[in-house]
């Protein structure tokens, strides 16, 4: 009986102990897959919250808002890509800069990137906009009519940069572009503004007067056709990783002459090496990212679209009750209406506030 019975007890602890492996092993499978997969499935943000966890490139967020497709002083580019949202500070920002962007001369914003609903590593493209502080501006200026779906999937920004000198193409480039950059730096929560090198060697070069702004603008590889928008962590977000200051003074001195060596450009020695998006499992970013693809949907996209519904309802004071007054109407309902006061825009409604 006592051999039995501990043939027996072997028996159970077996038993037991596949019990309990059969419920680790999904959870560490599921840290073992591809994070770009994952959200890049999400064609909504999580119905929380808004947080941003983690680096630039190496993170996720909540509680995200779109910015509609037509704005007064917008339009969105690549719809099919889905990555028009962002943190609603980014949103918020996006919208404020579009108006003073007309103010100042020019014709409207094209959007590029900014995030996808939830965040995270992208399908393809960026390494960074991982955490809704990202946005993506053409240099092309916005036409006078609204562009069709089509044109906006296959028309093509216009570099400004020659590929030979690494220049400005002079005859590309005019005072209404330096004022729009000027705009974006001007903006105490914009930490950093990337353009193609050239690009800032022409500021430098050119303006006159306040030269200030010209320390947020930092050259690097590509960004001859879109400047970049980043913006700071913002209050509510304990997780979210902030980027170092930029460096003292404007940023015309050796570190931008260096950029006119052959260093920068030289080949790839291993060109075929995956890029960090691509391996980057779960396992890598802040475990608070795996909360965010489990959350909840927003009740519908309409909801979560910045500005929605009446854009004159809208003001600085209280724009999440005015677009639920006005019924929350489809994104683009309000494009080409008077341009709104901009506040900072929060998903409505929440499920669970």
């Amino acid at each position: 009986m006592r051999a039995l019975w501990a043939k027996m007890t072997k028996g159970a602890v077996a038993v037991a102990a596949l019990s309990i492996l059969a419920t680790a092993a999904p959870q560490q499978a599921d840290a073992q897959e591809l994070a770009k997969t994952l959200f890049g499935s999400h064609k909504l943000p999580a119905a929380t919250q808004p947080q941003s966890i983690g680096f630039y490139s190496k993170g996720c967020f909540s509680g995200g808002v779109a910015i509609a497709t037509d704005g007064p002083t917008w339009q969105a580019m690549r719809l099919s890509r889905n990555r028009r949202w962002g943190h609603p500070a980014m949103i918020s920002l996006i919208g404020k800069l579009s108006h003073d962007a007309v103010q100042d001369g020019w014709p409207g914003l094209l959007l590029g990137d900014i995030s996808q609903p939830r965040g995270g590593p992208m399908l393809t493209g960026h390494a960074s906009h991982q955490i809704g502080l990202d946005a993506d501006i053409w240099f092309t200026p916005m036409p006078d009519r609204r562009l069709t779906p089509q044109e906006r999937e296959n028309m093509s920004a216009v570099s400004l940069i020659d590929p030979k000198t690494r220049r400005v193409v002079e005859k590309r480039w005019t005072p209404a572009h330096a004022r729009l950059l000027k705009r974006a730096a001007s903006y105490s929560e914009v930490e950093r503004i990337l353009v193609h090198p050239g690009i800032k060697k022409k500021l430098c070069d050119t303006v006159t007067g306040d030269r200030s702004w010209l320390r947020k603008v930092r050259p690097f590889w590509g960004h001859d056709y879109h400047f970049h928008v980043r913006i700071g962590c913002q209050p509510g977000s304990p997780d979210c990783k902030r980027q170092e200051a930029v460096p003292a003074g404007e940023g015309c001195d050796k570190s931008l002459a260096w950029w006119f060596t052959e260093e920068p450009w030289r080949p790839n020695p291993n060109p075929d090496a995956p890029k960090a998006r691509d391996v980057m499992k779960m396992s890598s970013l802040p475990k608070a990212c795996r909360a965010v693809l489990e959350a909840p949907d927003p009740v519908s996209i309409a909801a979560v679209t910045y500005p929605s519904g009446n854009a004159a309802m809208i003001t600085r004071a209280d724009p999440i009750a005015a677009i639920a007054a006005s019924g929350g109407l489809p994104a683009g309902a309000s494009a080409f209406a008077s341009t709104p006061e901009f506040g900072a825009p929060l998903p409505f409604p929440r499920p669970g506030d």
